[in-house]
């Protein structure tokens, strides 16, 4: 009874008066150990991907013309070539969370620029330094520049939780007695930033690198004051995961040089590209839209009564939104359709963006009309529905009746996909219930999985 009246009253305190650094850092400490949740290399490369907990905002991960981009989210995908194996990223807004979410087995990977601590280091591996960055207060210019921690006198400074800002803070406050309230918040750096720059708020702290991108925005930022000096970043992994941990490693070593430092260059020290990334309308940091045919698109995918933002990935997957895109085969358009489906499905000017998508559409209807009593389930349908389109539905058919003649379940993807990968293997594609031959179907298995994967990113950073 006593511990709670003291967490009750600790808790209370947290609320009326925001954090006061020396007791809530030294005193109120909560622990819950959960069930360690082990997988480590080998067996993520046995699963085929690896996830990663990454933040969305104007240079970790966000989408800019249907294009999924960002600093940590090109990196993990130079990563998982690297480990042959799919990237699945999960968005983390809680920095907490994402440890927690780690040791739990939801993320393999922490892939945000982390300061290596004593407590954060209690049940994770950090890895090897991805470069340097500095602690920086934001503020407005217009309300003058900081020139000593006694300017904040006993203003509010408001903190992203779960980061080393509260504590970098709490050691200046108390060491040298300062009067300022530390109040910490869910809310992301940049949209403390956001605040700070419309005035709701008067400090904030964010990372220089992630302060310098904004301040390209907002003119009136002043972010010259530095809470603390460089210090390395890195990413984690769980402390069961050393094999993962050493390739993770490895693969730093290899692109220190190069790779990294000019994605680096491209997020950071281009302020112009920056800019326009971050507040295009066909940015998911600042608008809602996709494409410029995000409205075509949408009756199209009010057609095949799918979400739209799937049919866009298919889009995307085939021509990059490009109208006039022409692959080596000759197909056109924005679905890349061939000559003779062009013709049979009603396209006379592929160039034509609606006439071009809608022909699509229709081909799509006609695959699905294919499937569905075969493949009731809609979500399983989908696939056979994607790879089809890709590959042919004669190939898919073959990999569908080699499932039935090995007893397999012919209305899952997982077990029919499996027949189509051995269409190149003679033992299967020369059986004689396989009616289209050889096929290289690893490559549809591997588009419908390219597809999903954009579409999980677009379900996830752009409105429905």
């Amino acid at each position: 009874m006593k511990k709670a009246l003291i967490l009750f009253t600790s808790i209370l305190v947290l609320l009326l008066f925001g954090v006061q650094c020396t007791f809530l850092e030294k005193n109120l400490h909560v622990n819950f150990k959960e069930k360690a949740y082990i997988l480590d290399l080998q067996g993520i490369q046995n699963r085929g991907f690896i996830r990663a907990a990454v933040d969305n905002n104007s240079t970790g991960y966000y989408i800019y013309r249907g294009r999924r981009m960002g600093y940590e989210y090109e990196m993990l995908r130079d990563l998982a070539k690297r480990l042959n194996v799919q990237l699945h990223l999960v968005l983390v807004a809680d920095i907490d969370k994402a440890f927690d979410y780690l040791q739990d087995g939801q993320v393999d990977l922490i892939a945000m620029n982390l300061e290596k601590t004593k407590e954060r280091s209690k049940n994770t591996l950090f890895s090897d330094p991805l470069g340097k960055m500095s602690t920086v207060m934001v503020g407005l210019g217009s309300s003058g520049k900081i020139k000593s921690w006694d300017d904040i006198g006993s203003d509010t400074v408001h903190v992203r939780e779960g980061t080393v800002y509260k504590s970098q803070l709490c050691v200046i406050k108390d060491s040298l007695n300062l009067g300022f309230t530390l109040i910490p918040t869910p809310e992301h750096e940049e949209t403390l930033i956001d605040q700070v720059a419309e005035g709701a708020i008067k400090w904030t702290i964010a990372d220089q690198n992630i302060a310098q991108v904004n301040a390209t925005y907002y003119e009136d930022l002043d972010i010259s004051w530095k809470v603390q000096k460089e210090g390395s970043v890195s990413w984690v992994v769980r402390k069961n995961s050393p094999k993962l941990q050493a390739s993770l490693n490895k693969w730093i070593k290899d692109k220190e040089k190069r790779f990294i430092p000019d994605l680096y260059a491209k997020y950071f020290l281009n302020s112009k590209n920056s800019y326009f990334r971050s507040n295009s309308p066909f940015s998911s940091l600042a608008g809602n839209q996709i494409s410029v045919y995000d409205g075509i698109i949408k009756e199209g995918a009010e057609q095949l009564g799918w979400d739209w933002r799937l049919l866009a990935s298919l889009v995307y997957k085939e021509s990059r939104f490009d109208t006039v895109a022409t692959s080596y085969a000759g197909a056109r358009g924005l679905l890349q359709l061939m000559p003779v489906t062009l013709e049979r499905f009603g396209v006379d000017n592929p160039n034509d963006p609606s006439q071009s998508l809608m022909g699509g559409v229709r081909y799509l209807k006609y695959l699905d009309k294919f499937w569905i009593e075969r493949v009731p389930d809609i979500s399983e349908r989908l696939n056979f529905v994607l790879a089809s389109y890709n590959i042919g539905h004669g190939h898919v058919e073959d990999a569908w009746r080699l499932a039935l003649k090995y007893g397999e379940n012919t209305q899952t993807w997982t077990e029919v996909s499996k027949f189509l990968e051995l269409k190149s293997d003679p033992d299967y594609y020369r059986d004689p219930i396989v009616k289209s031959g050889f096929a290289k179907g690893h490559l549809a298995v591997n588009y419908v999985k390219d597809v999903m994967s954009v579409f999980e990113s677009y379900k996830a950073l752009v409105q429905p």
